[in-house]
């Protein structure tokens, strides 16, 4: 069931869908989350009986506003703040203490968490409704991405319903504005910890919180697990796989009027002369191509491709989360 989220009577009606311990889908600024009340451990296993996720791989909790971190962190360090400070809402998660006893389910049963704050106006309304619930509020949802695990993202509501079915409350907000998932720093180890990149780039964290990312290999302590860190994640039906543009003309080449039920996504113009390829042009921008990147993936498998071929995006800071979402699709 898609509701529209610009309306108060469906914001209404998916808190208090949550309030009662069950799963609704709703829009953030990255992609569309499976929610479930953060601090209930039966409502949180029925998010990864959905998605098959194992239930010790943590979740990304979300809170309306800084301040309701505290009821899930036992601590916030000061660089953590600045990042709170500087990125909340928006597509940042933060790897904080956990206080005992609190989202243990959430957790996947480690004694951290992570925290964020997302800035689409639907998932804020949805946070606030849920805080302002009588009787038993709801502080924090937690929620991955509305998919089967380990597959591609959801960036539209459509998607979600073509995961889930009719039977699942999924709130539209439209499409996603930035389209891959939230960039994620540890915070529980002394130094901001780089475990996952996203929108938010290195030199932007670094520059905000003071201080040099730590790459997980070279930071002290044992890292957390985290969402979407697994090496092989976010992969379509078809298999995907990554080459340089001289590459992929000398394939098509090869395959000449034989290639067939490929997909193409490329910045450079190749010619083909072969009617069962299909192309899309990658855009020049790393921030357009990540809004873009899981609706192109999602739409050839949808057209029954049995090969995607992406031209490997440039190794610079601003193509980090797409180089990072696309190397891990085409590691399954």
């Amino acid at each position: 069931m898609i509701l529209d989220g610009r309306e108060a009577h469906s914001i209404a009606l998916a808190a208090a869908e949550l309030g009662r311990g069950n799963l609704v889908s709703f829009p953030t600024e990255t992609v569309y989350g499976l929610g479930a009340d953060a601090s209930s451990d039966a409502a949180v296993q029925k998010i990864f009986a959905a998605k098959g996720r194992p239930s010790n791989h943590p979740l990304i909790v979300h809170v309306a506003e800084a301040a309701d971190a505290l009821h899930f962190a036992a601590s916030v360090p000061a660089f953590a703040q600045k990042l709170m400070d500087a990125f909340w809402p928006g597509p940042l998660t933060l790897i904080l203490p956990r206080k005992a006893g609190i989202a243990t389910a959430s957790a996947g049963g480690q004694d951290s968490i992570g925290l964020r704050c997302p800035s689409h106006p639907v998932a804020q309304a949805l946070l606030r409704a849920c805080r302002a619930l009588p009787g038993q509020p709801v502080t924090g949802l937690a929620a991955p991405s509305a998919n089967q695990f380990g597959r591609v993202s959801p960036t539209t509501a459509s998607h979600v319903q073509g995961e889930f079915g009719s039977s699942l409350m999924v709130l539209d907000g439209g499409a996603c504005e930035v389209g891959i998932e939230s960039t994620i720093v540890d915070c529980t180890r002394g130094a901001p910890v780089l475990l996952r990149p996203g929108l938010i780039e290195r030199g932007q964290i670094e520059a905000a919180c003071g201080s040099a990312l730590v790459l997980p290999g070279a930071a002290a302590g044992v890292a957390p697990r985290a969402s979407g860190t697994l090496e092989a994640h976010y992969a379509p039906n078809a298999k995907l796989r990554l080459m340089d543009a001289a590459a992929l003309q000398t394939a098509l080449n090869l395959l000449g009027p034989d290639a067939a039920n490929i997909a193409i996504y490329s910045r450079v113009i190749l010619m083909t002369p072969a009617a069962g390829v299909i192309r899309r042009r990658m855009p020049d921008d790393a921030a357009a191509t990540a809004q873009q990147l899981f609706a192109v993936l999602r739409d050839f498998d949808a057209k029954g491709v049995r090969l995607i071929w992406v031209e490997t995006p440039p190794d610079t800071p601003a193509w980090e989360g797409v180089r990072d979402r696309l190397q891990r699709a085409s590691a399954a």
